[in-house]
This record gives structure tokens, C-alpha cells and sequence, in this order.
């Protein structure tokens, strides 16, 4: 390793601290980017377990040095090709309350991820779900628990390894405190070091001590820590994310924990990275603070002409460009890359695309649904459902912010209403979509919609109408939890949109992304976390619903989200 290193011009040197996002997946391009940058490693754009095999194996056998193909496999093989099998995200495996689950998790996405070249995964997220408003870490958690999140991790941990796929926990220091979302903003967990040490300290020191070989540093500050260890420390040092501190990677991580393991940065176009000093300075600081690998270029020329002035100015010394260099190809050797042929790091084709989405495979998702979904408030006992005393149901669909990249993208081709429509309508139910005030003022010509919104809040319905109509409610809650997870309510005035008429009618609520609505419905006496809206998944509620299988969830969040009126 250190002849390697020995042998390396200061640019393929440099060139190694980087790992990089494709942008193509043509040869050209994939030369291109070994030749010139000297990358050690990707992780890459989303695509078919061929495509992305295609693009693993141009990138292996004409690398000068093995590369790290790292895949984000949070909640399966899915997270490596698009065809992979989907098991479950963290919070709906620990909602199993079945470690199993967890191992299964690792094990298939290992097993589909090496398969088509990857051999580093960006998982488990070891995070602590201790505030229900934060937006990104939602559903990928195993909760709050600290011993469960272990646990699970540990399992995770023993099924991905045993594909020759190196984990990475993310996101040190750890999230799950702050409400905001580092994406867009600041992050700070604001644990004293004593409640650090006992809940994210003991995860990770756990996680250490199995052999753990990599971790994701988050743009999280800790800024107890920070004072811990520089008691007079300027409020800038304090709030600076781990990813630039060496306060966090280097005396708390290296030091105080003993991690010797690779240390890779959070994308680097997240804004409280990206916010905290300009990217110039920014680059070699990530290097110097402890981080050994750098996640993304922004500009290529750029950012390796900003790191290699910043190792020539002196910020990253030679020391810790050496230890850093150490630790990637020690990764690299540790995954036995260095002891096959260039043409002999991927399995075949063939047998490579008969290992992608087996049935076997799925039906450990179906068995993790069918043990996850959560009854988490049943004060009404409403269920059995029965079709010949409650045939009339009424589906209203329930949704979040619709703004941002979700807009862009679409809303779901089919939606959750939708599916489970059409599986009640097998059950024999009489099953209506209600078309909310919302969806049908925008259905009138432009002209009309002003006066039709005043409209709404002067117009007035009958409760008996909506009682005589209908024998069931049924909310739907499908909101994305990378956005704000809050419902939106449309605009309306006594009808079925918001559910007003919990003691009026017969109601259920079922949330089939975000864990935490009954913040928003407190009122609602039957709620229901589903933790996905898969077919599969909505076939295992409607059996549960219908009596014919029990609920077994254990809900690993606080799904009453701190509050009292959402348990009664």
C-alpha cells in the first residue's frame, strides 16, 4: 500500500480523495473522468441493473486503482438498480419489532448490489428519530431506541458484509434532533455531550466495536462537543458542520472514539456544507478536519484545482494526505479489489441479472409488511370492517406540499386512494374518491375560480346528508416525508376533506409514508401507519382491516408526537 502510494503523482494522490457522481454513462465520459481526475471511487445516477453493470464495468477495467462503487441500499436492492427488490425502509423493518427483518434488509441489498459491481454501501442510517418534525430522517430510521437502533444495525451490518459489500453508518454525528433539513439549511444537534455519549455515542461506539469499516460524516455541528474540547471556542467553531470540524472528526471520532475506519463527507452540495465558508477553503478544510473521501464535484476543474492548492498551501499537510490515502486503499485492499483482474471484479452478465429481483426476495417484503403496519390508535375498536353492515366507504385523499423537486417529478401514477379502491371493490365494498373543493374549483374556467373560492366558506351541507351517504371514512394520508411531512389541507367548508366528523361517522386514517399525522389529526380515533403504499403493502392492510389477520406493528417512532390530545 505504501509503494502504491509511493508510486502516485501528487494529481492521482489529490485525484483519490474524490468520489464522483456520473453524469453519463457513456465510455467516453467514464474515461474521461479516471483519466483526467484520478477519482477513487462513484456513486452514481439511478438505472437498471444492466445499465448500471454496463457502467461498473467500464469503470473497473479501466481505472488504474480498483475503484469504491458505493450504492445508497437504505431499504434494499432497490438502492442499487431500479429493479431491485424494495424490502422496506428502516422504520417499517423496525416496525417488525423482528431483527430478522433487519439482516434480510442487509443481506438482499448486498446481494443484489455486488451483483452488478458495487461493493461499498452509503447504509445503515444509524440516526435517532427524537424529533418528529425532522424531514429527513422520517422513515429512515429505526426510530428512537437506542438499543433497538444497535440491534438492527448490527443485523443490517452481518447481511450486507456477507456479499463483500462495505457498510457505511451515516450521518455522524447524528441526526434526528433538529427540524430542519441540511439540504437547505443549517443542522445542529444540541445534546450535551453526557446524552451524546448515551444515545448517538452508544450507537456508533457499538457499531466501532463490530468491525464497522466506514461512516457518512453528516453537515451536522455538535456544538457541546465543540466546547468540550475548546472550551473558549467562537460561536462560528461551535455551529461549524462535522464535515469541516476537526473538533468532531478528528478529537471526538479519531481520538476519544478510536474509529480508524474511511470517514466520507455528506454530498458536498448540501447547503450547511456548502453555506459555511466558501468551496475554495472548503474542500482541502473537509481533508484537514478528518474526512478522508470527498463526496461530489460540483465543477470538476474547479474543485480539484481548489483541493490540490489547498494541499500546496499547506491546509491538508502531508501527514494527513498520507493517512487519508492509507485509509481509502486499506478499504480498497480490505474488499480484496487489488487481488483480481481488472475483467474479473464483476461477476458475469448473465448470472449477475438472474440475481436481481428474486421471488424469494419479494416475498421477504411481503412478509415484512404484513408484520409492520402499525394500528396506533383504535379507541373506536371499528374493525372488523364488514361488507354487509358498512358497504358504503368513502376514500378521501389526503396529501402534503406539493411544491419543489415533488412537483417536477409528478404525483404518483397511481395513487394509494386508487390502489386501495380497487382492492375494497374486490372485498365488495361500494368504494367513491372524494373529489376535493380544491380539485374541482380548478376544473372551472379561469375566469370563475376566484368567485368560487369565496364561495366556499359561505356554503353550508347538512350533516345528515354526508351521514346517509356514506357508512366509512377513510383518509389517506400519501405525504412524501423529504418534504415538510406536514398535511396541507385544501380549502373547504364541512366536507369530507378534513375530518371533522370523526364522531359523526365511522373514520379511519391511514398514513401510508409519514409516521407523525396525528399531529395534524389529533382528532381521529383509529389512525393507521402503513410505512410505504406498495400494492402488497395495501393488500396486507385491507386483510388487517378486515379481520382476517392481525395487527402485529410496534410503532418504533412516537407516532402521538409528543402530544396529549393525539392520544385520546
Amino acid at each position: 500500500m505504501k509503494e502504491t502510494i509511493d508510486n502516485m503523482t501528487i494529481e492521482e494522490k489529490i485525484g483519490q480523495l474524490f468520489i464522483n457522481m456520473g453524469s453519463e454513462r457513456t465510455e467516453d465520459y467514464l474515461t474521461g473522468v479516471l483519466n483526467n481526475y484520478h477519482i477513487a471511487g462513484v456513486r452514481y445516477n439511478p438505472g437498471t441493473a444492466e445499465e448500471v453493470y454496463d457502467q461498473n464495468k467500464i469503470l473497473q477495467e479501466n481505472s488504474k486503482i480498483p475503484l469504491l462503487i458505493a450504492a445508497n441500499t437504505e431499504s434494499g436492492g432497490n438502492g442499487a438498480c431500479k429493479d431491485g427488490t424494495y424490502v422496506g425502509y428502516e422504520v417499517k423493518i423496525a416496525a417488525t419489532n423482528d431483527v430478522r427483518y433487519a439482516y434480510e434488509l442487509g443481506r438482499i441489498s448486498g446481494v443484489e448490489a455486488s451483483a452488478i459491481g458495487c461493493n461499498w454501501s452509503f447504509a445503515p442510517i444509524v440516526d435517532l428519530n427524537r424529533n418528529w418534525r425532522n424531514p429527513i430522517i422520517s422513515t429512515r430510521t429505526w426510530g428512537q431506541d437506542v438499543d433497538l437502533t444497535i440491534e438492527m444495525s448490527l443485523a443490517y451490518m452481518k447481511g450486507i458484509t456477507e456479499s463483500g459489500i462495505a457498510p457505511a453508518a451515516k450521518h455522524f454525528p447524528g441526526d434526528g434532533i433538529d427540524e430542519r433539513d441540511q439540504h437547505l439549511s443549517f443542522s445542529v444537534n444540541d445534546y450535551s455531550t453526557d446524552m451524546w455519549d448515551a444515545t448517538f455515542g452508544k450507537v456508533y461506539g457499538a457499531l466501532f466495536d463490530a468491525g464497522l469499516p466506514s461512516i457518512m460524516a453528516g453537515h451536522i455541528s455538535l456544538p457541546e462537543y465543540v466546547k468540550h474540547f475548546k472550551p473558549d471556542a467562537t460561536i462560528q467553531e461551535q455551529i461549524l458542520p462535522a464535515t469541516l470540524n476537526k473538533y468532531i472528526l478528528t478529537d471526538l471520532l479519531r481520538e476519544k472514539m478510536g474509529f480508524n475506519g474511511l470517514v466520507v463527507t455528506d454530498a458536498s452540495h448540501m447547503v450547511a456544507m456548502t453555506a459555511s465558508m466558501k468551496r475554495k477553503d472548503m474542500l482541502p478544510t473537509a481533508i484537514a478536519a478528518g474526512s478522508d473521501l470527498f463526496l461530489f464535484f460540483n465543477d470538476p476543474d474547479e474543485d480539484f484545482q481548489w483541493m490540490l492548492e489547498g494541499y500546496q498551501e499547506g491546509i491538508i499537510t502531508d501527514e494527513r494526505l498520507e493517512e487519508a490515502l492509507t485509509r481509502i486503499l486499506g478499504t480498497k485492499a480490505a474488499l480484496g479489489l487489488h487481488k483480481k483482474a481488472k475483467t474479473e471484479l464483476l461477476p458475469d452478465k448473465e448470472t449477475a441479472m438472474a440475481t436481481i429481483g428474486l421471488p424469494e426476495n419479494q416475498r421477504i417484503a411481503e412478509e415484512v409488511a404484513d408484520k409492520a403496519i402499525t394500528l396506533v390508535k383504535d379507541n373506536e375498536g371499528i374493525f372488523p370492517l364488514n361488507v354487509n353492515q358498512s358497504p358504503r366507504v368513502l376514500l378521501v385523499n389526503v396529501e402534503g406540499h406539493k411544491g419543489g423537486f415533488g412537483a417536477l417529478i409528478g404525483s404518483e401514477s397511481v395513487r394509494p386512494v386508487d390502489t386501495l379502491k380497487g382492492i375494497l371493490e374486490e372485498e365488495g365494498f361500494d368504494v367513491s374518491i372524494w373529489e376535493s373543493t380544491e380539485e374541482r374549483i380548478n376544473k372551472l374556467p379561469e375566469a370563475e375560480r376566484a368567485q368560487a373560492v369565496a364561495n366556499v366558506y359561505a356554503q353550508k351541507r347538512p350533516i345528515k346528508e354526508m351521514v346517509d351517504q356514506y357508512d366509512v371514512i377513510i383518509n389517506v394520508a400519501s405525504v412524501q416525508p423529504n418534504t415538510d411531512q406536514r398535511i396541507q389541507w385544501p380549502a373547504s367548508k364541512g366536507t369530507p376533506d378534513i375530518p371533522f366528523y370523526v364522531h359523526e361517522i365511522p373514520t379511519i386514517f391511514i398514513a401510508v409514508q409519514a409516521p407523525n399525522h396525528l399531529a395534524d389529526v389529533p382528532q381521529v380515533q383509529t389512525f393507521i401507519n402503513t410505512y410505504d403504499s406498495k400494492p402488497f403493502t395495501l393488500k396486507a392492510l385491507v386483510e388487517k382491516m378486515m379481520g382476517r389477520s392481525p395487527f402485529t406493528g410496534v410503532s418504533p417512532v412516537d407516532a402521538f408526537c409528543g402530544f396529549v390530545d393525539t392520544r385520546y
